[in-house]
């Protein structure tokens, strides 16, 4: 069975949920949308009124904002997949209780071995906290906390995961505007690996286990805009083979 179908089949199971007191407030369950074979997974927290009604992701002031910054980094629909760690709405917007995350982030686990992403993008604090402790990057993330880790790849044996400030962030916060704009247009290169990768040195020396893989994973499959090498091979300058992705020499390799 394909993604597809196995997506949809976890839907149908989800449509049909009343296991906590949030199926007596909806008027809708919200599922996931968008490509169930994508390398990238958003994860906002949770519908509001609009998708409520509507019965769908994002279409309310935070999801205006939100498919503008994933315009703004030349990504559309078809290009990730997303779906909420709370499917159901809160009353008046509150956040969620942990009985809540605990019951319906079952379906999220689902979803992300069904997708199987190679990013995972939780959107917020509380969405990042759950995807922290699921793969023990921090075990009970504090709010206060939550902004050291935005925008910086995060990484466990299984997956990389780059936790972004949720869109409604600057519906009371607008003076972050132009931060959050290059957090977000750093997903563009996330979409692919980079086009160097199989000519790049990087790649050799992991696979003679001369480097940690961390850098092929952080940079050649992921950030790899913010990639020196890259960044010097697209202005035809050169560079030693020993040059990482961040600029530094290792002496080491050869």
């Amino acid at each position: 069975m394909g993604r597809k179908s196995r997506l949809n089949q976890l839907n149908q199971e989800i449509n049909s949920c009343e296991k906590c007191d949030l199926h007596s407030s909806r008027q809708n369950i919200l599922t996931g949308e968008g490509y169930p074979n994508s390398r990238l997974f958003f994860i906002p927290q949770a519908p509001g009124e609009k998708e409520d009604k509507q019965n769908k992701m994002f279409v309310g002031p935070s999801g205006e904002i939100f498919r503008e910054l994933i315009k703004n980094a030349n990504l559309d629909w078809d290009d990730f997949y997303i779906s909420n760690l709370i499917k159901c709405k809160l009353p008046n917007n509150r956040a969620p209780k942990q009985v809540e995350i605990n019951t319906c982030s079952i379906y999220l686990d689902q979803e992300i071995e069904i997708v199987d992403p190679d990013i995972l993008v939780p959107l917020g604090y509380y969405s990042t906290k759950y995807i922290f402790n699921k793969y023990g990057i921090v075990e009970d993330l504090a709010r206060d906390k939550f902004p050291d880790y935005t925008a910086k790849f995060q990484k466990n044996e299984n997956k990389k995961i780059f936790p972004l400030a949720h869109p409604a962030t600057l519906l009371y916060k607008p003076e972050l505007e132009s931060v959050i704009k290059k957090n977000y247009q750093k997903l563009e290169s996330f979409t692919s690996e980079c086009k160097w990768f199989s000519l790049c040195p990087m790649r050799r020396f992991t696979e003679e286990g001369q480097l940690d893989e961390k850098w092929v994973e952080f940079y050649c499959k992921g950030n790899w805009k913010s990639c020196k090498r890259y960044q010097m091979e697209e202005k035809g300058r050169y560079h030693p083979d020993n040059m990482l992705p961040d600029g530094s020499i290792d002496e080491s390799l050869d």
